[in-house]
């Protein structure tokens, strides 16, 4: 089934305590390349995040990015440091003692030293996160899918039709193939007689020059094969087994290999002419097959 490798999605996840919005958007890429933006505090889920973008897709260039909203309990806590504060009053007390001053240190004075009291971020369940996390995705990864379904029906109906034009120009070859062995062998009877004026010329000489002709020119095999591409053509874009954008690559290598034979054998206009038909509506697959997944 073609699936085009570009696409965008965005899904969300809430709960008390938090909201998960995700995006995912993807380009045409050899690979499977993707590259996951979310909190840092977060980034013990990043494995966990690109597992569940690659069980809906298996290749081109993917970008996530996660926001996380809390809506609970604040994301981070207040730790008080009670043996540094114990060290601070006994400076205190000491420089009290030295210079015999009164020992007022306020609650307030102490808590606003260095260190003493400080936030820091909440602990926070790492399995519940990565639920979080995951199910925003996976919402984001269905969109961003049918995305490139549709899509890729689109790009699949163009190759179709493009395939039909490529075997209709191969029959128009295969028709005109005998008519160009006939007329060579005219005009080289034409030529002979030329050349010996009134004398008989042999038929059999002029039936054996035609033959190694036509075998030099015969192109049976190749259009034989582009037919059986663009049939196989059809049946790849049918499969829905898996990606099938490799296999669609490597058809339209076979197809252009096929039809530049068929070009050097080609001792008439109107096949060249063909062939560089056929030559163009295969670089017009091969570039859609690019983007299919």
């Amino acid at each position: 089934m073609a699936k085009s490798m570009t696409g965008f999605g965005r899904g969300e996840y809430a709960d008390e305590k938090r909201r998960v919005t995700a995006e995912i958007r993807s380009v045409n890429h050899r690979y499977c390349d993707v590259n996951v933006r979310m909190p840092r505090k977060y980034s013990f889920a990043e494995e966990a995040v690109k597992n569940t973008v690659k069980k809906e897709i298996q290749r081109g260039k993917i970008d996530v990015n996660i926001n996380v909203e809390n809506l609970g309990e604040p994301d981070t806590e207040l730790e008080l440091n009670v043996a540094l504060a114990d060290k601070y009053m006994e400076k205190f007390r000491e420089l009290a003692a030295r210079f015999d001053l009164d020992d007022n240190v306020s609650v307030e004075h102490l808590t606003s030293l260095p260190d003493v009291l400080k936030a820091v971020p909440a602990e926070e369940n790492e399995e519940e996160i990565i639920s979080a996390l995951t199910s925003a995705v996976a919402s984001a990864a269905e969109v961003h899918d049918s995305m490139r379904t549709a899509e890729g029906e689109r790009l699949a109906e163009d190759l179709i039709s493009r395939g039909a034009v490529i075997d209709g120009l191969v029959k128009k070859i295969e028709e005109r193939s005998p008519d160009v062995i006939t007329e060579y062998y005219d005009r080289l009877k034409d030529h002979m007689k030329e050349l010996i004026g009134d004398a008989s010329v042999s038929e059999d000489r002029l039936l054996q020059e035609a033959a190694v002709f036509a075998d030099k020119i015969n192109v049976t095999e190749e259009t034989v094969r582009l037919h059986s591409h663009v049939e196989e053509l059809g049946l790849i874009l049918a499969d829905r087994s898996g990606p099938i954008g490799k296999k669609l690559d490597f058809l339209v290598q076979e197809m252009n290999r096929e039809a530049n034979t068929i070009g050097s054998k080609a001792n008439d206009i109107e096949i060249t002419r063909s062939v560089l038909l056929i030559k163009s509506e295969v670089e017009k697959i091969r570039e859609q097959v690019q983007n299919i997944e």
